[in-house]
Formats: structure tokens, C-alpha cells, sequence
């Protein structure tokens, strides 16, 4: 792998992992409702999925949904319908209260366990890491090259690029957290939240390999 060629790969996945999507926008949410703390687990949920995702498509995912639309379509269908429930749930605000520092915790907080699980869910159904990795990602790899070496640097690029925008948004999502105490702007967040997966899940609906 020439230099050229990972700088070119690490401006792409720079770029394309700071556009606002269901990953980032699922961080922002927990870090908003429960603290910047009970946001790495989602983090490392998101990050697992990511890089499970790559690994894949460099192991011949992205040829088995290529030959096989109905495979695609399966997981296809999978993520939308996760999305779109996250989003109605979103919506209406079926979640524990917002945590602020210094004020009271939520009765039941999620375990870590099912916010990695949440977050992985969210990742692996993900519309633009699915098109990236069916679409793109095997482009950066030469084939005449050993690839073994080529794929770690280039999943832990990607994996490090995630997780820089990961804490920003996390970051931001614990300062955006004080201004949500007000019932008014907690709906208005809930709702703009759940209008927006459901268009991430609208999003997938008509993605293509």
C-alpha cells in the first residue's frame, strides 16, 4: 500500500465518519440521557461493529451480496426495521430521564451490557458503513500485496477515525445535556432524534451494493 493511497483512504473515512449518522447520533443520545461516562460502553459497542463490518467485506462479504441480492436484502431489511424502532421509541421518549452532573441519577440505568449491545445493533445496521464496506472498501486493498498487513492498518484507521468523532460527539452530547432539562426542549430533542433515525432507516431502505 503506497502512501498516497492510505491518505486518500484516511481523508474518506475522516470525512465520512463526521457526517452526522445513526452511529454518532446514537452516542450524542446516550451521552445526552445518561452522561458522558455511560457512553463509552455504546462506543465500544459501535467500534466492535465497525470493525467486524471491514473484516468482513475484506473476507468476501462484499462478493456474497454482490452475487446475492436476496442476502442483501435480508440484512437490509434487518437494519431498517431495527432503525425505524429505535426511531418510533426515540419519538416518544421511551427511555430513562436525562442524567445532568450534579443531578439525580435515573432510577434503572442501562448495564453496559445493553448499551454495547444497542450500539453494536446500531453499527452493524449502519447504511453508510453497509455501503462503504460492500462498495468501497476493498478498492483500497491490493490484491498483488500481502493483504493481511494491509487490512490491519487500514480497519485500524477507520477504527481511529471513528473514535475521534466518537468522543466529539460524545463530548458534545454531555455540554448539550444541561440545556435538556426543560421538558419542551427534551421533546423536541426525543423527537428530532426519532425523525432522524427513521430517516437513516429510510436511507438504508434504498441502499444498493
Amino acid at each position: 500500500m503506497t502512501l498516497q493511497t492510505w491518505w486518500l483512504f484516511f481523508t474518506a473515512v475522516f470525512l465520512l465518519s463526521a457526517t452526522p449518522g445513526p452511529n454518532m447520533l446514537h452516542v450524542l443520545g446516550r451521552s445526552v440521557r445518561f452522561g458522558l461516562r455511560h457512553s463509552f460502553a455504546t462506543m465500544a459497542g459501535c467500534l466492535t461493529a465497525v470493525i467486524l463490518v471491514l473484516i468482513a467485506s475484506a473476507a468476501g462479504l462484499s462478493a456474497a451480496l454482490l452475487a446475492s441480492p436476496m442476502l442483501f436484502d435480508g440484512l437490509r431489511y434487518a437494519g431498517v426495521a431495527y432503525l425505524v424502532c429505535l426511531g418510533i421509541g426515540a419519538w416518544r421518549g421511551d427511555d430513562e430521564p436525562i442524567r445532568v452532573a450534579g443531578g439525580p441519577a435515573p432510577a434503572r440505568p442501562p448495564s453496559p451490557v445493553r448499551l454495547f449491545r444497542d450500539g453494536f445493533l446500531i453499527g452493524a445496521s449502519n447504511p453508510k458503513l453497509l455501503l462503504f464496506a460492500a462498495a468501497f472498501f476493498p478498492h483500497f486493498i491490493d490484491q498483488a500485496a500481502p493483504q493481511a498487513q494491509q487490512l490491519a492498518i487500514l480497519v485500524v484507521t477507520f477504527a481511529a477515525a471513528e473514535l475521534f468523532w466518537y468522543a466529539v460527539y460524545a463530548l458534545s452530547g454531555a455540554r448539550l445535556a444541561a440545556s435538556l432539562t426543560r421538558p419542551g426542549l427534551k421533546r423536541l430533542f426525543d423527537r428530532a432524534t426519532g425523525a432522524i433515525f427513521i430517516g437513516f432507516g429510510a436511507v438504508l431502505l434504498g441502499t444498493r451494493p
